[in-house]
């Protein structure tokens, strides 16, 4: 296990032994990360929802919000600091529930810019049903990853040895959109496994890929793929229940279309 996934899991473990140790806890930790433009940093966290606790730009700069139970503080960058680069620094956010606070900054989104903002600086990730996490990037780079505190802690991270062929591929391309919010690197697996194992491969297992393939041709914008996956996909006998599975995915393609492109209405949403 690696990545935020792992991070998630000490923080965790290291939280549990030092509540042990002390009583009660008294510790408070705030994420300091570097800000690139005070006016853009400003103007996304309060769009967002988050009170602003400190402004100050002279004699140096210091920002500081507050959202619900935690804060987020920013200072200068250092030199050479290239947001597009997106490693600029990040945060975890354990909640005891995702959905709602996604629901939230979809919301806001609409309000303060008429569109939710998907790709480039600043953006918001989807969020799929079931899923455990998502992530917020801002205008520095920086990455605030909201995770479910009831995640499993054990995750297989993609390509899992138990399974082959296709269905191997769609495991990684799992991890590669829902962990690392790479939906290139997916698209890139899916599409290279399907030339692999097209002939070998369960038809479910087929299905799936090109029912993910439209979920991704959907995030990426790249509508022209759509009907080409669908195509090959209503070819593929499938027993009912496997006809469900397919359908729930293509249902999330259709709720992900929606989300990218719906008009704020006059509620937000």
């Amino acid at each position: 296990m690696t990545g935020h996934n792992a991070e998630a899991k000490a923080a965790k473990g290291k939280a549990q032994n030092m509540n042990e140790a002390t009583s009660p806890p008294t510790e408070t930790t705030v994420p300091l990360l570097p800000c690139v433009s005070a006016d853009d940093t400003l103007a996304f966290y309060q769009a967002l929802g988050f009170q602003v606790t400190w402004r100050q730009t002279k004699p140096y700069l210091y920002l500081a919000f507050k959202l619900g139970g935690f804060d987020l503080h920013f200072k200068n960058p250092p030199q050479g600091l290239d947001p597009s680069e997106e490693n600029s620094g990040g945060c975890l956010v354990l909640v005891d529930a995702i959905a709602p606070y996604h629901a939230a900054f979809t919301q806001a989104m609409r309000q303060a810019y008429g569109k939710v903002l998907a790709t480039g600086l600043p953006r918001l990730t989807r969020y799929r049903p079931g899923a455990s996490r998502f992530t917020l990037m801002d205008p520095s780079g920086n990455s605030i990853i909201f995770i479910q505190r009831d995640e499993p802690e054990e995750v297989e991270y993609g390509g899992s040895k138990k399974l082959e062929g296709l269905a191997r591929v769609l495991d990684n391309a799992r991890i590669y959109r829902e962990f690392k919010n790479d939906d290139r690197a997916a698209y890139r697996a899916l599409t290279s496994g399907l030339r692999k194992h097209r002939d070998q491969a369960a038809p479910i297992d087929r299905a799936l890929a090109l029912a993910a393939l439209i979920e991704l041709a959907v995030a990426m914008d790249e509508p022209a793929k759509i009907e080409t996956y669908a195509s090959e996909l209503r070819t593929i006998e499938l027993t009912e229940s496997e006809r469900e599975r397919v359908d729930a995915e293509l249902r999330t393609a259709a709720d992900l279309d929606i989300w990218l492109t719906a008009e704020p209405t006059a509620d937000g949403r």
